[in-house]
């Protein structure tokens, strides 16, 4: 089974979370509020939560998924 990713992203001036397969995404003003949404869907999906910095790298990883 493929494994399941929530991201952080910069998007403009905002941070989005999107999630794989998901359609659409929520933005936010800061990078806390995003991460907080974030976790609760990666928790919610059983994935891994990616978040990335403004360059695009992953900055950190949290596997909310189960082994």
């Amino acid at each position: 089974m493929p494994r399941k990713h929530v991201h952080i992203v910069l998007a403009g001036d905002r941070w989005a979370v999107v999630a794989d397969g998901g359609h659409g995404r929520e933005t936010f003003r800061t990078l806390e509020d995003a991460i907080a949404e974030g976790a609760r869907k990666a928790q919610q999906r059983q994935a891994e939560l990616l978040i990335h910095g403004r360059d695009g790298q992953v900055r950190q990883r949290s596997n909310f998924s189960e082994a």
